[in-house]
C-alpha cells in the first residue's frame, strides 16, 4: 500500500514536471489518476473519507500495534490479564482492607476490577494516541496516507486488550454471581457497546489534542502519564460516587469518565449511580473534545514536520 501510494504520486509529479528523459505531459486529467493530493484549504476540510479508502492500512497498523507490544516477551498477551489483576489486588488490599473504603456493598474485587477495566481502555487510548506525531514522524515524512489513521488504529488495537480484560472481569463476575453475592445485571447492560464507544471517542479526542500540542510544547509529554494517573482519582474507580459528600460530588462529575464508569458498573453489578442526565452531559463533552481534537489535529498536521 505504501508503495502504490508513493508510486502514484511520483508518476504524477514526473508527468507534470518532466524527469529529464522527455517533455512534460500536459494532457492528463484528474480522472486518469488513482490518487490526487491537493492542499487543504479550510479548517473543516478533513478528508475523513480517506480513512475508509485506507482501511487496509488501518488494519495493518492495528496488527503492528498488537504484535509489537509484547514481542520478545516471555508472557506475551498474558500481561493483558496480569496487569489489571495485580492492580485489583493492590486496590483491594490498600483501599478495601486497610483504608476500609466503601464499595457500595459489592465484593471488593468486582468493584475495583470493573472500574479498572473501563479506565484502562480510556487511559491506553489517551496515552498511545498522544504519541501520534512524535512516535511516527519517521513514517509521516516518507509517505502519504491519512494521518488520522494512526490514532484510529490505536483505539481499535486497544479494543483487543479491552476484550481480554473484560473476559477476565466476566470470569470473576460469574463466580461471584453463582456464589450468591448481592450482584445482578440490569437493563443498562444494553448500553455497554455505547459506553465502549464513548471511552474510545474520549480517549481518541483527548489523545490527539495532547499529540497536537506536544509538537510545539514538549513539556506536555512528561505530564501526560502522570496527569492520567492523577485523573483516575477523580473517577469512581476507587470510591463510588454515592459515598462522596454531596458538596464535593460535582468535582468528580466534571470528569466525563465518571458517568461512564458508574453506568458500566451499574450495568453488570446492579449497584451504583445511574443517571441519564449525567450520561448525556458526558456524551456532549466527549463529542466536543473529539471534534476539537480532530480540528486541531487537522490544523497541526500541515506543519508538524517543521517542529516535531
Amino acid at each position: 500500500m505504501f508503495g502504490s501510494s508513493s508510486e502514484s504520486v511520483t508518476d504524477r509529479l514526473s508527468a507534470e514536471t518532466g524527469d529529464g528523459s522527455g517533455p512534460p505531459c500536459t494532457n492528463g486529467a484528474d480522472g486518469d489518476w488513482t490518487l490526487v493530493i491537493r492542499p487543504r484549504n479550510g479548517l473543516f476540510d478533513l478528508h475523513l473519507t480517506d480513512l475508509w479508502r485506507y482501511r487496509d492500512l488501518v488494519s495493518l497498523f492495528v496488527r503492528r500495534d498488537f504484535v509489537s507490544l509484547y514481542k520478545q516477551t516471555v508472557l506475551g498477551p498474558l500481561w493483558f490479564i496480569i496487569q489489571p489483576l495485580l492492580t485489583t489486588i493492590t486496590f483491594t488490599v490498600i483501599f478495601g482492607n486497610v483504608a476500609q473504603l466503601s464499595t457500595d456493598g459489592l465484593p471488593k474485587i468486582l468493584f475495583y476490577l470493573s472500574g479498572i477495566t473501563a479506565w484502562n481502555y480510556f487511559s491506553d487510548c489517551l496515552l498511545k494516541t498522544s504519541e501520534t506525531f512524535s512516535g511516527n514522524a519517521h513514517l509521516f515524512g516518507k509517505v502519504y496516507f491519512p494521518r488520522l489513521a494512526v490514532p484510529v488504529s490505536v483505539v481499535l488495537s486497544n479494543l483487543i486488550k479491552f476484550g481480554i480484560q473484560l473476559l477476565l472481569f466476566l470470569c470473576f463476575y460469574l463466580y461471584f454471581l453463582f456464589a450468591g453475592a448481592p450482584i445482578h445485571p440490569t437493563p443498562a447492560i444494553l448500553l455497554v457497546v455505547p459506553l465502549v464507544i464513548l471511552m474510545a471517542a474520549l480517549g481518541l479526542g483527548s489523545g490527539i489534542i495532547v499529540s497536537s500540542l506536544t509538537t510545539r510544547y514538549r513539556d506536555l509529554r512528561f505530564l501526560v502519564q502522570f496527569g492520567t494517573q492523577l485523573l483516575m482519582y477523580s473517577t469512581p474507580v476507587i470510591i463510588p460516587l454515592s459515598k462522596l459528600p454531596e458538596q464535593y460530588r460535582w468535582i468528580m462529575l466534571m470528569n466525563p469518565m465518571t458517568p461512564v464508569i458508574e453506568t458500566f458498573r451499574y450495568a453488570f453489578l446492579g449497584t451504583g449511580t445511574f443517571s441519564w442526565e449525567h450520561l448525556l452531559i458526558s456524551t456532549a463533552a466527549t463529542l466536543l473534545i473529539l471534534v476539537a481534537g480532530v480540528l486541531l489535529f487537522n490544523h497541526v498536521e500541515k506543519t508538524f514536520m517543521d517542529t516535531v
